[in-house]
């Protein structure tokens, strides 16, 4: 088991402890060829109080906008391209532009891990995946970081969008108020203002910061976002760690945890496992698309799967 490593030493471990620029802008290179776009689905709520479905777009035309990459060549505005010497697409009547938000939480409990990486590296290194498959399948992508390190960018389309996120995470890495714990339903609260109807929105969590009022927070979130859940966790919130006595660093303080008794390792395990599970739990009962990842593990198929979007061949 490899143990916590000092701030001081974090310098010298990027990717471990904190994450760089660079490896935030190098994830990009792990997307596939091609990218299926996810199912435009705007949710909306009708006579009767039920949810429905509204597939597909009208043709009524709206208004015109710049011509991003990927728009259909079939709805260029030609007239308004001639006038001023750039592309313009058409924009129709239903016709809405996708919208992610990353909801990310930064609070000092994601400043651990056991295996190859902190829970807050895993957390923006999916941040950034998320935002990397969003740009390149035609969304507005935002951050909104909740908890020690609150940032915010709202939702942009290209590079310009994709660039803006990668700096705030890295900030999110580097900066941390002493007394900036934030719970999870002050950060759903913050973000409902934030998003569009119809907008996606992924929360990336350890769970530790969900508290009493973020079910209800949730329920009001949904009613006008497409809510999904990554749950961020250590090996040891779910297995039993090896019998031994372990050194714990935290602000220079170096503490022995013992764990040669079996019944003090379960107890240790049911201790950290108990924030991610009962966020877990919660995504489930409110029937929200959930995943689990451990520091471990590549974030691309579970964000993918998140977002709806099919992962076809990887690049070479």
């Amino acid at each position: 088991m490899s143990v916590p490593m000092d701030a001081q030493q974090s310098a010298a471990q990027d990717g471990i402890t904190r994450i760089s620029l660079a490896e935030l802008l190098a994830l990009r290179r792990q997307l596939p060829r091609r990218l299926a776009p996810p199912v435009d689905r705007v949710h909306a709520v009708r006579s009767g109080g039920h949810v429905t479905t509204v597939r597909g777009r009208g043709m009524d035309y709206r208004e015109s906008r710049a011509y991003q990459h990927g728009d259909d060549i079939r709805r260029l505005d030609w007239r308004l391209t001639a006038r001023s010497g750039k592309l313009h697409t058409k924009l129709f009547q239903e016709e809405r532009e996708r919208s992610l938000m990353v909801l990310l939480d930064t609070n000092a409990t994601l400043r651990f891990g056991t295996r190859r990486r902190f829970k807050s590296v895993q957390a923006a290194r999916a941040a950034a995946l998320a935002a990397w498959l969003g740009i390149a399948t035609n969304m507005r992508v935002g951050l909104a970081a909740f908890g020690s390190a609150r940032r915010v960018a709202r939702p942009q389309a290209g590079s310009r969008g994709a660039f803006a996120i990668m700096h705030a995470l890295c900030e999110t890495q580097s900066t941390h108020a002493e007394d900036g714990r934030e719970s999870l339903s002050a950060a759903l609260q913050r973000v409902s203002r934030l998003v569009r109807n119809g907008s996606q929105v992924l929360l990336i969590s350890d769970g530790a910061s969900l508290d009493a009022e973020t079910r209800a927070a949730l329920v009001a979130l949904r009613r006008h976002a497409a809510v999904r859940v990554l749950v961020v966790a250590d090996a040891l919130e779910s297995a039993l760690a090896p019998a031994g006595r372990y050194p714990i660093a935290w602000q220079s303080v170096v503490r022995t945890l013992d764990l040669q008794q079996q019944a003090a390792r379960v107890k240790f395990r049911e201790t950290l496992g108990r924030a991610p599970h009962r966020l877990q739990m919660l995504a489930r009962e409110l029937q929200l698309p959930c995943r689990r990842i451990e520091t471990q593990d590549e974030p691309m198929t579970a964000v993918a799967q998140l977002l709806g979007i099919s992962l076809g061949a990887k690049q070479t």
